[in-house]
């Protein structure tokens, strides 16, 4: 099975997508290279990803990271594919935006020029995010891929997550132009909401915001009204678009468009041993309202969504029960 359908890598292989997107790529017959952070005070246990079925003959985990741009050239060697999934995560802004736009953006570059120089990669996939399509100021708006999220508006209201979104906008913009201007073939994929199980023993941040109002905790990020998609098919069309013979620019991943009235909805038909809130009080929260993603042009390109919204929330609440968070 070595190299049956030849090596990929995936950078940022510990985090909920990533790791979803390695759990499919072996399924497929890939041989995959994988990168995580080191952390010299303690060793961070892979277990979950050496676990999964053909990781003993097809999957390497390196170390590599991205303020250190360098220590991805080892990972991408050899691979006719990349998926750059890593990215910094800071909600709590615990660092100046500046720098973690700087660290994001000269790790996705860092990671380009490797790919130029090992003279094997084909095609990159970036891993973008709804957060650089969005904050837009008009919130009632199905966006399409001719959307980019307002960096100054960001910068100067702050809302929640605002740091973020700068650095994956201006990541994503500098992947797309070093694609454009160096002649490597470059395209990002913009994922919404991602819900569902997970194989990663932290509970994934979007999961644990959709499931909130089940998971007693006062989510700053709880949501009135958010476009959703499920993990396996955020995998799924990662790997869609590498094997596309001819794909362009940015791809919007949503499938479906979710207020919290209808999530909780579901949620109490199938369990009506949770105690869930009425629909009058979460009327008066206060959650943020996120603009609807239309998925056309990748649904044009021949992809097809496997999962709804029911499916989405009963797989998230069937794994946080599983590994002990319900």
């Amino acid at each position: 099975m070595e190299d049956s359908k030849g090596r990929v890598c995936v950078t940022g292989g510990t985090g909920f997508i990533g790791s979803w997107i390695i759990k499919r790529l072996l399924e497929d017959g890939y041989s995959v290279s994988t990168t995580v952070r080191s952390y010299p005070e303690h060793k961070k246990d892979v277990s979950f990803l050496t676990n999964l079925p053909g990781a003993s003959q097809r999957l390497r985990i390196l170390n590599a990271d991205l303020s250190e741009p360098e220590s991805f050239k080892e990972a991408i060697e050899g691979c006719n594919g990349v998926f750059h999934v890593a990215t910094p995560v800071d909600f709590e802004e615990k660092e100046p935006e500046e720098i973690v736009t700087k660290r994001s953006i000269d790790g996705a570059l860092g990671i380009l020029k490797a790919c130029l120089t090992s003279k094997t990669v084909k095609r990159v996939v970036y891993t973008s995010s709804a957060a650089a399509v969005s904050a837009t100021g008009k919130e009632d708006e199905v966006m399409d891929e001719s959307s980019w999220s307002d960096v100054n508006l960001l910068r100067t209201s702050k809302i929640f997550g605002w740091s973020y979104a700068v650095s994956k906008t201006l990541t994503e913009k500098a992947v797309l132009e070093f694609g454009e201007q160096n002649g490597l073939d470059v395209v990002t994929l913009i994922p919404t909401f991602v819900v569902g199980p997970f194989i990663c023993p932290k509970l994934p941040g979007s999961v644990g915001s959709t499931l909130y109002f089940l998971l007693g905790k006062n989510d700053p990020h709880s949501y009135q009204q958010t476009p959703m998609v499920h993990v396996d098919d955020v995998a799924r069309t990662h790997i869609f678009l590498l094997e596309h013979p001819n794909p362009k620019g940015r791809y919007n991943c949503s499938k479906c468009f979710a207020t919290i009235e209808k999530v909780t909805e579901i949620v109490s038909a199938k369990y009506p041993e949770f105690k869930i809130p009425t629909p009058d009080s979460l009327k008066q929260s206060t959650g943020l309202k996120f603009p609807d993603l239309s998925s056309k042009k990748l649904i044009d390109a021949g992809f097809e969504y496997k999962y709804g919204l029911e499916e989405m929330l009963l797989d998230a609440i069937e794994c946080c029960k599983e590994k002990g968070y319900l």
